[in-house]
């Protein structure tokens, strides 16, 4: 895929409240977990555009966008979950997961259980769930969708799966936050940044 020529506007480096509406403003950037936020260097929020919410990726290797949620209530009627987005990015840039340069940086569905307090202990270890390998993407420009219904196979944060799992049942019962995650194959959150200029677009976001 050819690499999209894309520069930084002094526009899109204004605050999350100078950008956001209440479209961008209802995804956040984070975890944000008793008061701190574990996204470095990107607003806490995503910001409107034409096109949908967006975030410009860190271009610092001390930043890093982690995790990007909505609230959500019960999933245990929802059959799948489909994510459209486009990458914006300068040429030669590349996308880096801060825990595991070596490996390629990936975004991945996620889902998330009420009450999780992010210990991943006993029944925590069961309330965050992410797309499996198949279900997941490098980082690379361009246009890009991915769909995984819920019946398909998921991963809990500490590696349980979730066919036949009551703990994913409950999770879907009782789910919270819902959205996409940033990292490598063995850290699906564990943050990314991008070596230049780079941003997202979140085109579509649809649970059916």
């Amino acid at each position: 895929m050819k690499l999209r020529n894309f520069s930084i506007t002094p526009l899109m480096l204004l605050s999350a409240s100078a950008l956001a509406s209440e479209r961008g403003a209802d995804w956040q950037i984070g975890p944000e977990i008793r008061g701190k936020n574990y996204s470095v260097g990107v607003p806490r929020v995503m910001a409107d555009s034409d096109d949908g919410p967006a975030f410009v990726f860190p271009a610092d290797p001390r930043g890093q966008v982690k995790y990007v949620t909505r609230e959500t209530g019960s999933l245990a009627n929802a059959r799948s979950l489909t994510i459209r987005y486009r990458i914006d990015a300068s040429e030669g840039t590349r996308f880096v997961a801060n825990e595991r340069p070596s490996s390629p940086a990936m975004i991945s569905l996620y889902f998330q259980r009420r009450g999780d307090n992010w210990s991943a202990k006993n029944r925590h270890a069961s309330y965050r769930w992410y797309s499996v390998s198949d279900k997941t993407l490098p980082l690379t420009p361009g246009e890009h969708t991915i769909t995984l219904n819920f019946r398909d196979e998921w991963g809990a944060v500490m590696g349980a799966q979730s066919r036949g799992n009551p703990a994913f049942e409950d999770a879907l019962e009782n789910a919270e936050r819902v959205g996409f995650v940033f990292g490598w194959s063995g850290g699906r959150g564990h943050g990314v940044h991008a070596t230049g200029p780079a941003r997202f677009t979140l085109l579509d976001f649809e649970i059916r």
